[in-house]
């Protein structure tokens, strides 16, 4: 999932925009069943599995064909079959593209079939910050979270106990994270001792928001699909304030710092600690890395705060038979991930009721700490959104690497948070 979602998750497309992908000419004729159609972003390894669950659904008057997507170039496949109307009628999708396209008219509603509980769907099944976030403004639902990301501090257990440092886990402090990463910055070849990318990259800003609200503050937005405002509190400030210390002491990695490969020198005993997703515990399981790691929730101030994101299924308005559609749906949500996920951990599925046989997989594999974060993640009291989901989010990225970033790198003085965020709240007053 790529964070967002990652590694196993990573997008795959390249695609043939053909015909046999159009959810336009995907009805039955009258003597045959209906196709739907079902495209995802999965390693081969998963699209594999994931076909041979489809083998499961058992209706004479839907046929499920699984639509091939090499690796690489999902989005750029998605915008090519968006424009040439040939979208799949089912496809992988984030958030962001979800309250877009749904905005735009351009996917079928299914906000009353789950609302019914048609299909066996029911709205209170799934993570309430999944279907919160999939909501637009005005109660649409142009497709339903399918699998959930949720993040925390993978950490280095070995070099820990070498440092004489307790290993992280649930409840301790930001104080705590830095303190850490100044005492295993620059040990065993690790430059630093902490590298956390979504501290300091485009999101960064979003990712603070867990030191504010946790503390008692404001969040960084009131809402990720449909903003009225930014706002950047003193509890916010200090939080931005603590980060760029530890980035100035080198214990923390600085914007800009290349962190594609973080994972792959975490496993190494190159990076004690890193930000991340929990689809990494996938990889690790089938890598087996030569450290003894863990999984630790965020730091909190006060109350535990964490991020929530999820993916899902979308379909398009064109979708020839969406009782047809829908019943895959159904069928992928509440059947396929209970066959999948115990051979590839991935992912907890936004689907409450099925999410046992992901636990189930990772305690099997020894992933203890895995479990109890992501479990911790699932039900902290205080979440905050990943990223802006609205048609403009790039132009507040532009404005976060010109403006944000420099203060995290000691460039700019903290006090000009505040001209960042009035950037933003013009931004978002001028879309209406």
């Amino acid at each position: 999932m790529k964070a967002i979602i990652g590694t196993t998750l990573a997008c795959a497309g390249l695609l043939t925009a053909t015909a046999a992908c159009s959810g336009s000419d995907s009805g039955g004729k009258s003597d045959g069943p209906v196709t739907v159609t079902v495209m995802t972003w999965e390693t081969p390894e998963t699209n594999t599995a994931i076909k041979k669950a489809l083998e499961g659904f058992k209706d004479d008057n839907v046929k499920v064909q699984l639509v091939d997507t090499p690796s690489g170039g999902y989005g750029d496949k998605l915008a090519s079959l968006t424009q040439a109307k040939k979208l799949p009628d089912l496809f992988w999708c984030g958030n962001d593209t979800e309250q877009q396209y749904t905005s735009q008219g351009l996917l079928v509603d299914w906000s009353k079939r789950v609302d019914s509980g048609d299909g066996g769907l029911k709205a209170d099944d799934f993570v309430g910050s999944a279907m919160k976030n999939w909501k637009t403004s005005d109660g649409q639902m142009g497709g339903l979270p399918s699998l959930m990301n949720t993040y925390g501090v993978w950490y280095n257990a070995d070099a820990f106990k070498a440092a004489g440092i307790p290993e992280p886990k649930s409840g301790w402090s930001w104080d705590d994270m830095y303190s850490a990463a100044g005492k295993l910055a620059g040990k065993n070849g690790a430059k630093y001792g902490l590298v956390a990318d979504q501290l300091t990259s485009a999101d960064a800003p979003f990712t603070m928001s867990m030191y504010a609200v946790s503390a008692g503050g404001a969040p960084f937005t009131d809402d990720v699909n449909h903003p009225t405002k930014a706002e950047i509190d003193g509890k916010y400030t200090e939080g931005v304030e603590k980060l760029a210390a530890a980035i100035k002491s080198g214990a923390v990695a600085p914007p800009g710092y290349d962190a594609s490969n973080v994972p792959a020198l975490f496993s190494g005993g190159k990076v004690p600690m890193m930000f991340g997703g929990q689809w990494l515990a996938a990889g690790f399981q089938t890598d087996k890395p030569k450290i003894k790691y863990g999984f630790a929730p965020f730091p909190q101030v006060t109350t535990p705060a964490t991020l929530y994101d999820s993916v899902g299924i979308c379909t398009p308005q064109y979708t020839a038979n969406e009782d047809a559609t829908y019943k895959v749906l159904s069928y992928l949500n509440t059947k396929v991930w209970d066959a999948v996920l115990p051979a590839s951990p991935v992912a907890p599925p936004a689907y409450t009721p099925t999410q046992e046989s992901y636990f189930g997989a990772l305690t099997k594999a020894g992933q203890t700490t895995v479990v109890d974060t992501v479990k911790a993640d699932l039900s902290a009291e205080k979440t905050v959104g990943v990223r802006f989901t609205t048609q403009w989010a790039s132009q507040v990225g532009d404005l976060t690497t010109a403006m944000y970033q420099p203060i995290l790198s000691g460039k700019k003085p903290v006090s000009d948070l505040q001209a960042y965020v009035g950037k933003i709240n013009d931004l978002i007053k001028s879309q209406g």
